[in-house]
């Protein structure tokens, strides 16, 4: 609120006369224009600015110590001499689940709450936030063990699958596919106990930080490698099989969109190809389509735009195209 002196002669927009220097007056001005536009309440709508939303800076923190937890001294904080190990991990994981406690709790209500819950009659299904948060957190730490397994091996084929590597500590310290996969398994485990917006917090995070966009929705299978990874882009309802290995600019995408009676997307159906067991993708290929089907042990080539299933052992290569070399004299 603008403080007024009679004194000034400075129109002040929200009536009386300002005392303030221009530049504040303009933000009182624009104030005045943009609170027309905030939606105070309730409902989830696009102009919304109201109402308990996960922190991001606080679901990233989270993140940061289930990493920590899965490899100790190899992710977001380092080791110092003389550190018990058990000790560590206990307190990341301690810290990690007051946090998201929290955190999940205000997610919870978009269950019933969201957009596309209320437009399809799910907003009946109510839980109280605060114990479903417990509860889905006891399931999650219960399946670290498991994620933690699917990570060594992911770190094996990242090893095995890049004549770089020189040793299993380099790809965990300095791969950009291991973060953004350790996220994703992480994210997955969230998004299979329904939890809403923080497992997408989660894959965005890693998505800004390695170029890798996984949705939290897709099912990665065991020793799965990402070479390079820049720009690869991996939908909510893939499915990818086991030592599937793909490279930099690799799309698994949706070939189309179909929307309902009022224009809004279909939710829940399968949208984005399955890609069987050791299959490799070369750079640049897009995949199209919930019914395509890369059979098992297919190679697919750079470059390749693919909206059809394959047979297993298939190669898929595009043909050569003429192309013009100039001299510098022309």
């Amino acid at each position: 609120m603008c403080d007024h002196s009679p004194t000034d002669g400075i129109v002040c927009p929200r009536g009386g006369q300002c005392r303030r220097v221009e530049s504040t007056r303009l933000t009182c001005e624009t104030v005045d224009a943009l609170l027309p536009s905030f939606h105070v309440g309730a409902k989830d709508l696009p102009q919304s600015t109201t109402g308990a939303v996960p922190s991001l800076s606080q679901v990233t923190e989270a993140l940061h110590c289930l990493q920590d937890a899965l490899f100790p001294g190899r992710m977001t904080t380092e080791l110092k001499p003389g550190t018990v190990i058990e000790s560590f991990v206990m307190e990341r994981l301690a810290h990690a689940h007051s946090i998201l406690r929290t955190e999940i709790a205000k997610a919870i209500p978009f269950r019933w709450t969201g957009h596309f819950a209320v437009s399809t009659g799910r907003s009946s299904e109510r839980v109280d936030p605060e114990e479903e948060a417990e509860g889905v957190l006891t399931k999650l730490y219960r399946t670290l063990p498991k994620v933690r397994e699917l990570l060594v091996k992911d770190v094996e084929a990242a090893y095995m699958g890049d004549p770089a590597a020189t040793n299993f500590a380099e790809v965990v310290l300095a791969y950009p596919c291991i973060r953004a996969i350790l996220t994703h398994r992480i994210a997955h485990e969230l998004y299979l106990l329904d939890v809403p917006v923080i497992p997408r917090m989660m894959s965005e995070h890693a998505h800004m930080h390695t170029g890798i966009d996984i949705h939290p929705g897709a099912r990665l299978g065991e020793s799965f490698f990402i070479d390079h990874g820049t720009g690869v882009v991996i939908g909510e309802t893939c499915e990818i099989g086991n030592r599937v290995k793909i490279y930099q600019g690799v799309t698994l995408g949706a070939k189309s969109f179909p929307v309902d009676e009022h224009g809004i997307p279909i939710k829940g159906i399968k949208r984005h190809p399955t890609i069987e067991d050791d299959v490799v993708i070369y750079a640049g290929a897009t995949i199209l389509g919930g019914s395509t089907v890369i059979g098992k042990g297919s190679v697919i080539g750079g470059n390749v735009w693919l909206a059809k299933s394959v047979e297993p052992g298939s190669t898929v290569l595009q043909k050569n195209v003429e192309i013009e070399i100039w001299n510098g004299e022309g």
